[in-house]
């Protein structure tokens, strides 16, 4: 490739290749860290406007939360609540089986998925961005990436070991249209396509299904009773889900016959052998005795055929890493697509942070791909089976070897702790470690941290501790110092407090500051006591930063909300323990107080001391 003379040159900390829901996640999360030169692009012209993927799962709502995005999204989505089930009828049309709750798991902070389209999703995300100064450089593709072999140059902090030149597309001139970008890290969000992935010969290992299936998003004129619930139907005809949208909208997923959409001379599919009419068409018969025809211009339709494939590896020297479609691809019924993917960069962005302001090893680097890879395999193992069941005839009086409801139906609500994304766990690493399960026994080591209402001591306001830990790269370490009514019990916790307070104790050692609470540590302390009568100037002054950091496991004034905290997570209120919580809201330790040793060697293991000046 020739280049120009004057081709411009600019160093980056983070090249983002890809600005969809992967990309963007990355982006503002690494935006919000500050600190870190940024740089994303996308070589579409505009963002999306219409369709694509369009649900967002419980943990992900949780997840958007913690970047103070979820509130927007929850006013403009549609929230699905129910799940009906209708089956073949003995007339030969479908019938009414059940309705269910469609989020099942107890400790669902939201129990609802919502239906919403990704570019209202991505809106969020730019809009947060553009408060952090990053914006999208658009129309921009890669054209040629390198990176160094020089192993001294890879360890090194200071080194931008990566060489990315890019194209803008709309360039006026040939010298315009190249730019050379030298990056520390770089993240390919770029799509089941992915050129990062291409370029560094990672291979996507899996197989190609023969379901194919159409999407189409409208608003309806109907008399399905259900048309705002999430449905799943079976019939003789095949297979429908209906996803409730917001704006009147609806998507119908509607399985498709192979041969009438795959071009036997390539195997693949061909958009130009269907219509969003022909996908109606079949989604009628489906739905028989039931009618659904568009009351206005469909939106956005498309068809696919399901791939169920993983990467054989997400990273390459822990320099360059790919995400989202580009390392997994699977049907979208199951509502992963758009999830895992942001959801493997929420894992990646903080870690990336830590690295690059030189508070952690770059060995935490390896955790994304030990962390997300095996998610990503579990998750194709889950959709090989639900896409099997979902495409699968039904059983009928007729055909007994089908699929009969209530194999789909238990199928669906085992996997709902995964779907949902709640029960995602987190093997033991060297940022997870569980050895002392024992002292908090339903707070999960590696998995998230669980809502629970609870109660400031200064002012009894009522206060969800999910709403404590935002994603802003800062551990928090949650201290449950149990009951204080006790004189026997202080004089422990005073010295728990002064073991705390040690300028060699983990607290300042790894503080850029020198204080307890600061950059890298967010100390929140909850104590098992009663409003009415509990003062917080009580608690040593390590515990307490700030007024609002002491909370009590109480109920609030009118006893709706909170209260049993202590209980509800398996933790005694006659010792101190330590709940250690990721950035990204993950639980990496708990501990007893008499296991500080422990907490100081997990933290040793991958943050760097701070040399203060």
């Amino acid at each position: 490739m020739t280049m120009p003379l004057q081709t411009p040159v600019s160093f980056v900390d983070v090249l983002i290749i890809g600005a969809g829901p992967a990309g963007l996640m990355c982006g503002n999360a690494l935006a919000v860290a500050g600190g870190i030169e940024v740089k994303i692009i996308d070589q579409r012209p505009s963002k999306i406007s219409v369709g694509h993927a369009d649900g967002l799962q419980p943990r992900t709502i949780e997840v958007l939360q913690s970047y103070g995005l979820a509130e927007r999204l929850l006013y403009e989505g549609n929230h699905m609540y129910m799940c009906a089930y209708y089956n073949p009828s003995r007339s030969g049309g479908i019938e009414f089986t059940t309705r269910v709750p469609d989020v099942s798991i107890p400790t669902a902070r939201y129990p609802f998925k919502i239906a919403l389209h990704q570019g209202a999703i991505e809106d969020a995300f730019l809009d947060s961005m553009a408060q952090h100064n990053l914006k999208v450089d658009r129309p921009v593709k890669p054209v040629a990436i390198e990176l160094s072999r020089d192993q001294e140059e890879l360890r090194s902090l200071s080194s931008y070991p990566i060489k990315v030149t890019l194209a803008h597309l709309n360039a006026a001139t040939d010298a315009d249209k190249l730019e050379v970008v030298y990056a520390k890290y770089v993240v390919g969000a770029d799509g089941a396509h992915s050129w990062v992935r291409k370029a560094f010969g990672i291979t996507m290992d899996g197989d190609q299904t023969n379901y194919v299936w159409g999407v189409v998003d409208m608003v309806p004129d109907t008399n399905f009773p259900d048309i705002r619930n999430k449905a799943a139907i079976h019939s003789m005809n095949g297979s429908l889900m209906i996803i409730p949208r917001e704006s009147e909208k609806v998507r119908l997923y509607v399985q498709l016959s192979e041969k009438d959409i795959v071009d036997a001379t390539t195997g693949r599919i061909s958009k130009s052998k269907s219509s969003p009419e022909s996908i109606l068409e079949v989604a009628r018969k489906t739905l028989h005795p039931f009618h659904i025809s568009p009351l206005s211009d469909i939106e956005w339709w498309t068809i696919y055929m399901i791939g169920q494939r993983v990467a054989s590896k997400f990273s390459v020297e822990d320099r360059v890493f790919i995400a989202g479609d580009a390392c997994h691809t699977h049907s979208p019924k199951a509502g992963q697509g758009m999830n895992a993917s942001m959801n493997d960069t929420h894992n990646l962005a903080w870690k990336i942070a830590q690295v690059l302001k030189g508070w952690a090893n770059s060995s935490i680097l390896r955790t994304y791909e030990s962390e997300r890879r095996k998610y990503a395999q579990d998750l194709i193992d889950f959709d090989k089976r639900f896409a099997a069941l979902f495409s699968g005839k039904p059983r009928t009086s007729a055909d007994q070897d089908g699929i009969s409801h209530e194999e789909f139906f238990k199928a669906y609500r085992t996997a709902g702790g995964f779907t949902s994304g709640m029960n995602i766990h987190y093997s033991p690493s060297v940022i997870v470690n569980a050895k002392h399960q024992s002292c908090a026994e339903t707070l999960v080591v590696g998995q998230r941290m669980l809502p629970q209402v609870f109660v400031r001591a200064a002012d009894a306001r009522p206060v969800e501790i999910q709403d404590l830990l935002p994603a802003d790269t800062r551990f928090k370490i949650l201290i449950f110092l149990g009951s204080m009514d006790e004189e026997s019990r202080l004089v422990g916790i005073n010295a728990l407090a002064d073991q705390l307070s040690s300028p060699t104790g983990f607290l300042r050692k790894y503080s850029t500051d020198g204080q307890a609470s600061s950059s890298m540590f967010d100390l929140i302390t909850i104590v098992a006591g009663r409003k009415e009568n509990f003062n917080y100037l009580s608690v040593p002054l390590v515990f307490r930063s700030h007024w609002s950091k002491v909370l009590l496991d109480d109920t609030d004034v009118a006893g709706n909300k909170g209260g049993d905290g202590y209980k509800r997570f398996g933790i005694s209120s006659e010792s101190v323990t330590l709940v250690i919580v990721r950035p990204d809201g993950y639980i990496g330790m708990v501990a007893p107080a008499d296991a500080l040793g422990d907490v100081h060697e997990y933290f040793a293991s991958f943050l760097l001391p701070c040399h203060r000046s």
